[in-house]
């Protein structure tokens, strides 16, 4: 190739990537004005941020322990605020608030680092298909069928059950140890669906093809052009994503299987409440799935909201 035709290709490549940026600032700048516009947005956003206030800070809500339990004050009902105990106790004489409090980490931290792990493992193999096809793509895309074939909860169940006894260590990293690990490994899948059919879309692009043709490494080719672009439709999947797994835990945890004792998470407080539903003490079980439909239901809004702003073909 020439010095000319170099010096031209090398312009080209320039030009597409500084159209590219543009495009991409100016998508990024029409999704957050979208998302401000919108009133059930900005009330979702508000939730969410008040739960990860109390999931970074319990202390700043409650100084009682959700473990100090005193079966002589067992079952009292909802005092409200300025009693010592506001939402009442449970069967156990525990404190529901407290309880609450507290029980947001495990439920809340257990669906990020899934969602988390599950992206990262995702994106990488989707972009590696995506981008080389060939043998990659065929291991990859019949791993992912592989997996896909079995559902989440019966997998779930099944691991979970067979591993019940296996002690992973205390502390809020230990009781969700084994439900993330069993989660995240039947999760990645759609993530790897969305980044592949990005990346094949993506490749042929103009300053994809320049940068390949001045040298630029399959590397940074993959990350610094191809990515970019495949990372919109994940971002919209990662709200909906954290919701299914928190409703995941809460039924795992219903089950006995999930999250275990004498851990605290909202999923354990459903399924010791809803034993008293029929008993007079309705609270027990309204009081956490309260908080678990708020918190689901403020992530699927949220979802809809980034996929809406987004995607172009949308707006």
């Amino acid at each position: 190739m020439s010095e000319a035709a170099a010096g031209e290709m090398a312009a080209v490549a320039t030009a597409a990537e500084v159209a590219e940026s543009a495009a991409t600032r100016s998508l990024t700048a029409d999704a957050w004005r979208s998302l401000r516009r919108r009133p059930d947005t900005i009330a979702a956003a508000v939730i969410l941020a008040f739960f990860g206030l109390v999931v970074a800070v319990p202390g700043l809500f409650t100084s009682t322990d959700p473990q100090s339990c005193l079966i002589t004050q067992s079952k009292l009902r909802p005092q409200g605020f300025g009693d010592t105990h506001p939402f009442g106790t449970d069967a156990f004489g525990c404190d529901v608030y407290a309880q609450l409090v507290h029980g947001a980490r495990p439920s809340l931290l257990l669906a990020v680092v899934v969602v988390s792990v599950s992206v990262t493992i995702g994106v990488l193999l989707g972009l590696a298909a995506g981008y080389y096809l060939g043998w990659v793509d065929v291991i990859v895309s019949r791993t992912i069928e592989v997996f896909l074939v079995v559902p989440l909860l019966l997998a779930a169940l099944l691991m979970l059950s067979l591993f019940r006894n296996v002690d992973v260590g205390s502390g809020t990293f230990g009781d969700i140890l084994l439900p993330a690990i069993v989660l995240t490994m039947f999760g990645w899948m759609g993530y790897a669906r969305y980044v592949r059919a990005s990346v094949l879309e993506a490749k042929g692009l103009d300053y994809v093809t320049a940068a390949k043709v001045l040298g630029a490494s399959d590397l940074r080719v993959m990350f610094r052009h191809v990515l970019p672009n495949a990372l919109g439709p994940v971002t919209a999947l990662v709200p909906t994503s954290i919701a299914g797994i928190i409703g995941a835990e809460a039924v795992l945890a219903f089950l006995g299987i999930g999250v275990r004792p004498p851990a605290v998470s909202w999923g354990i407080m459903i399924s010791n409440g809803a034993e008293w539903v029929t008993g007079g003490y309705p609270h027990l079980l309204l009081f956490p799935l309260s908080c678990l439909i708020a918190t689901v239901l403020s992530l699927v809004v949220l979802g809809d909201a980034l996929r809406d702003a987004l995607d172009p073909r949308l707006r």
